[in-house]
């Protein structure tokens, strides 16, 4: 795919979020030929559920001339729970989406790019006709440039610098329902409210955010959920194994939760959770990620570059996973811009640009870590609360 006279060619590993912003911000700033990558061959599995509106998200959506608030569900105010005492309520407007939402509308908005779903890279290397992907199938094309957004078990971060994720000391389970599948007094509790809860070794967030086929409207909504549980790696290989008794890495979808973690994960949200939390858990078809942490000390390798958490993953606390991709994706594509067909890669623009997003990472990354050791979540001195409860 390199040796165009008139334009150049990029091909983005990974068809998600970070991808998508790839794609769409270098269509917008370039002349590239773009080819997108993504293994899953059905309709993407959205992983992430729940995402806070940030300004990188709602830039991309005004260039791809989508209006933030067709796609989010504004909140009023901030709830904490306690077990034995009444609720403290507070007014802090915020403003959620959902991963499907998001994806949808930027999917939708891709023009003059190909998108290839059910195609597996397979490994990256460099040659003298560019940069080679060889796919699952042993097939290989050629491209002048090789964006990576192919996630925490990225392919082509092997190439840019082999580096492996480390389990944190906690997981998070995960709900994402139909308001209208839940009973009215639960739901009216939650509605435009941001509802927390923590201690020592847990905390529960829940609230709103568009429904499955990007609802807004009252009833129409789904209620999404997380629970961060410390358990010890010893824990961790028997919470990442199916009822299927497949071993998961990174995602342990709902349909394959062992009964073992099942009946668990009821016992705690009974002794542990305010019982509206615990309500919600035991109507709910709960998923779960583990929190990960990957640190990497470079974003390219010449014409190969990783952007999201291919990169480098940021604790869930930060709420900033998806904007960090998404900001990856602008400022790559803006160092790139004055790229033409008969042109070496601009090395000062992306010097300045793999510098000043590997800063943003390390910052990031930190903030979420101390976010966690204040919640007292994946430290030493944590209550193993996931280990104690199997006992």
């Amino acid at each position: 795919m390199t040796g165009n006279s008139e334009r150049w060619t990029v091909a983005i590993v990974g068809g998600s979020l970070a991808g998508l912003a790839a794609a769409l911000e270098l269509r917008r700033v370039t002349n590239a030929d773009i080819t997108v990558f993504e293994q899953t061959a059905g309709r993407l599995e959205g992983r992430g559920a729940g995402i806070v509106m940030q300004s990188e998200i709602e830039a991309l959506l005004s260039i791809s001339h989508i209006s933030p608030a067709t796609v989010s569900v504004p909140l009023v105010e901030r709830q904490l729970l306690h077990r034995h005492s009444p609720p403290r309520v507070f007014t802090q407007p915020q403003t959620m989406t959902a991963w499907d939402t998001l994806y949808r509308a930027f999917r939708g908005s891709l023009r003059d790019v190909v998108y290839l779903q059910g195609t597996d890279v397979a490994a990256v290397t460099e040659g003298e006709h560019g940069v080679t992907l060889t796919f699952g199938d042993g097939t290989t094309s050629d491209w002048d440039v090789v964006i990576g957004a192919d996630g925490i078990g990225s392919t082509v971060r092997q190439f840019v610098q082999p580096a492996h994720p480390r389990y944190s000391g906690y997981v998070a389970w995960r709900g994402l329902e139909r308001e209208s599948d839940l009973p009215p007094e639960l739901t009216r509790e939650l509605t435009d409210r941001f509802t927390m809860f923590s201690s020592n070794g847990i905390q529960f967030l829940c609230y709103l955010v568009p429904g499955p086929d990007g609802e807004t409207e009252s009833g129409r909504r789904r209620v999404n959920w997380v629970w961060y549980v410390n358990a010890s790696a010893e824990a961790f290989g028997d919470i990442m194994t199916g009822q299927s008794g497949r071993r998961y890495e990174y995602f342990l979808p709902a349909a394959d939760v062992s009964s073992t973690s099942a009946a668990t994960l009821e016992s705690l949200a009974t002794t542990e959770l305010p019982p509206l939390m615990a309500q919600l858990v035991g109507r709910s078809k709960p998923f779960l990620q583990p929190v990960m942490d990957l640190s990497s000390g470079r974003m390219r390798r010449g014409p190969v570059f990783v952007i999201g958490d291919a990169a480098g993953t940021v604790r869930p606390h930060t709420a900033s996973g998806t904007s960090k991709s998404i900001g990856d994706a602008a400022f790559l594509a803006q160092a790139l811009r004055s790229r033409t067909a008969h042109d070496r890669l601009p090395e000062p623009a992306l010097r300045e640009w793999e510098n000043y997003r590997l800063r943003s990472l390390q910052d990031i990354a930190a903030v979420g870590v101390s976010r966690a050791v204040v919640s007292r979540l994946g430290t030493t001195e944590s209550d193993p609360v996931w280990d104690r409860a199997i006992r």
